[in-house]
């Protein structure tokens, strides 16, 4: 087969659209000659068990899975008995962009807080942390959030500590959704336990495609008591993937070397060079009519901007429309992102602005 699309379209809409990185084509091959056993019982899979341990300490168990999606959704029910409900952002990963697939997969109630930043706090939690022994309440057990989160955000150690407490104290469990943990961990400049586990964070669902992977997230427990039936639940959730090796060599060639961080740096870099190139020419008056919504933290900028730009702007880059209401949209960069794309993202947006 030949190359099908035109590899010098580039675009800022999501940190899907990369390719995969040759560290990670290069251990996809590497673990393809001869035969290994089927559904996990690969070495492959074994290795990673370690991997996943350096990094988040003794006694976690990782499942791998095929997509963010599918992580979240098999993680979530381990921890949930039928009438358990789970406490997230309205703007939660969770909540909008997973085709209620929480809900109709997995039979789990979200209890939704709006946030403006897309992070809970103590006090947030507990707008829907009640109801307990109430049968005609959906029983608040878990509560999600996601690091760094859908706007761009970033939770710190100490907060996500403060909010650890919190649920714990009332007798919930914490999970996070880690789809860009690695951005997080990039941006924080901390080891990866060092914001989850460490703080308490019972379970993650650990991110490897928007970072670098062809396919391929896990389900990361880092508290055993805090999750049943993985091991089944992943199987009827159709995330069983029999040749697993391949999943396990992608993720153990981010982890056990520093690939994760050096794809996180540089796609945060990536995005912080956006902001900044947009910034200088608001400030210098090339640029007119765009305004941030967000602080840039990690790999996303939010701005808005003057009617019909954002339609003439994609004609050149694609990307989304975050709230079209208010011409809101999202910027992504991905560890493929180079400089010549901000730099001329940011010179057409100056052009239709000026």
């Amino acid at each position: 087969m030949t190359t099908l699309h035109d590899t010098r379209v580039r675009g800022f809409a999501s940190d899907n659209y990369s390719g995969i990185h040759p560290e990670v084509l290069a251990a996809i091959a590497a673990a393809n000659d001869g035969h290994q056993i089927a559904y996990g019982e690969d070495v492959y899979t074994g290795r990673l068990q370690e991997v996943f341990a350096a990094h988040f300490g003794d006694g976690v168990q990782a499942f791998p899975v095929f997509n963010g999606t599918g992580a979240n959704v098999v993680g979530l029910q381990s921890m949930l008995p039928r009438w358990g409900a789970v406490i997230a952002a309205s703007t939660a990963h969770i909540n909008v962009d997973e085709g209620g697939a929480p809900e109709r997969v997995a039979g789990i109630k979200i209890l939704t807080v709006p946030t403006d930043d897309g992070k809970l706090t103590p006090d947030l939690i507990d707008r829907e942390a009640w109801g307990w022994g109430d049968e005609h309440r959906a029983q608040p057990l878990v509560v999600s959030l996601t690091q760094s989160t859908e706007l761009g955000t970033l939770y710190t150690p100490e907060e996500i500590g403060a909010i650890a407490d919190h649920v714990h104290a009332r007798g919930m469990k914490l999970h996070v959704d880690g789809a860009r943990l690695s951005n997080a961990a990039a941006a924080l400049d901390l080891p990866l336990r060092a914001f989850t586990r460490d703080v308490g964070v019972d379970v993650l669902s650990f991110g490897g495609t928007k970072n670098g992977a062809m396919l391929g997230e896990a389900v990361v427990v880092l508290d055993p008591s805090a999750s049943e039936g993985l091991l089944y639940l992943r199987k009827l959730n159709m995330q069983l993937s029999s040749k697993m090796r391949f999943v396990s060599a992608q993720l153990i060639a981010l982890l056990e070397g520093d690939l994760y961080l050096r794809n996180a740096r540089h796609a945060n870099a990536m995005a912080a060079r956006l902001r900044a190139g947009v910034e200088a020419g608001i400030d210098g008056g090339t640029i007119n009519g765009v305004s941030f919504t967000q602080p840039t933290q990690a790999n996303g900028v939010f701005a808005t901007l003057p009617e019909g730009v954002a339609d003439a702007l994609r004609e050149r880059f694609r990307f989304y429309d975050w709230d079209a209401a208010r011409r809101e949209v999202r910027w992504m960069c991905s560890f493929d992102t180079t400089e010549d794309d901000v730099d001329a993202f940011v010179s057409e947006l100056a052009r239709l602005t000026s």
